[in-house]
């Protein structure tokens, strides 16, 4: 049976006819907002489902939007970028946003953001009747934040890539199925504080000093000094991750800086970096950055990529919390 990102991309890769890719300006699928999720609110109104594009070159920007009484409000990051997310001065979010992260805000919900590089979003505004009351989603909608969800990444790829071809029956199919889901989605019910700031930053080092070698669940729980059942449930808490899942986007990211300045061999990269084979290597390559490891290097030789620790979040237990839905 198809998993729901396996059948989105098959019907997201049909061909698109010759008349789907003859639209006029006046019947744009994905709006351009003049301001930070401002949109026309007429057109929205109309629309159960409107999507629109967000862009900001700048190094620092700060915004705030109030999501209207009836909707329920999605970005979707297009690339990595850092933010703070707030609400009454109470952090939603705090730390790095990789491309496909998603977060939520519910309807009539004021959200302020400040930008600390530039950013590239999808929003779309979904009318609350996607989501009645009675799902056990629907409350913890509120303030969610997922970290590279493959689904929303994938659909938000689709938008961007149809650009102003893109027609409002494509466009609205895919707000339906983001919609789905997002209902659909499995949330954790207990909620568990996050690894202290002083604890992640210890095992963060220690991650970053020996992330060429395995380093086991136990081990890492020591280092924070927890009970490897507190630790791993913490960790995930502050950094959106699995213990075993940050350790590998660090090497990956590694393996990116030595694939786009050096000629070494894949093998050998994989080595380095950790990895006991150059199967298992570009399997995780391929999961984490969309591509195998010999078609990243291609379309990034020569560059210095910025090596991208895996993002961390600080953590606002009473008002909402992060998951990762690639864990």
């Amino acid at each position: 049976m198809l998993t729901d990102l396996q059948a989105t991309r098959a019907w997201m890769q049909l061909p698109a006819s010759r008349c789907d890719l003859e639209v006029s300006h006046e019947t744009q699928a994905i709006v351009r907002e003049s301001g930070w999720r401002q949109i026309d609110r007429a057109e929205a109104a109309i629309e159960d489902i409107t999507i629109s594009r967000w862009e900001d070159s700048r190094d620092t920007s700060s915004h705030e939007a109030t999501t209207p009484e009836d909707r329920y409000f999605v970005g979707i990051a297009l690339k990595t970028t850092r933010a703070k997310l707030t609400r009454d001065r109470q952090i939603v979010f705090d730390g790095t946003m990789p491309a496909g992260t998603l977060y939520v805000s519910a309807p009539s919900r004021s959200l302020a953001a400040h930008f600390q590089s530039p950013c590239a979003f999808v929003h779309v505004l979904i009318s609350a009747d996607h989501f009645p009351a009675q799902l056990p989603t629907t409350e913890a909608l509120d303030d969610l934040v997922l970290l590279r969800d493959p689904l929303a990444a994938e659909l938000a790829k689709a938008l961007v890539e149809h650009g102003d071809a893109a027609d409002r029956e494509f466009a609205h199919c895919i707000g339906q199925t983001l919609a789905m889901h997002l209902a659909r989605l499995e949330l954790p019910r207990a909620r568990v504080n996050a690894l202290p700031k002083w604890r992640l930053r210890r095992v963060e080092r220690y991650i970053a000093d020996h992330f060429e070698r395995c380093i086991s669940l136990s081990e890492l729980a020591h280092v924070a000094g927890l009970s490897r059942m507190h630790f791993a449930a913490q960790f995930r808490a502050a950094t959106g991750y699995r213990p075993r899942e940050y350790l590998l986007n660090h090497r990956i990211e590694h393996a990116k800086v030595l694939l786009a300045t050096t000629e070494r061999p894949l093998t050998e990269i994989a080595l380095v970096v950790g990895f006991s084979t150059q199967a298992h290597f570009s399997t995780v390559f391929r999961r984490i950055s969309g591509q195998p490891p010999a078609r990243w290097r291609l379309a990034n030789k020569g560059e210095r990529p910025e090596l991208e620790v895996p993002p961390r979040r600080r953590a606002a237990p009473e008002i909402g919390w992060t998951a990762s839905a690639a864990a």
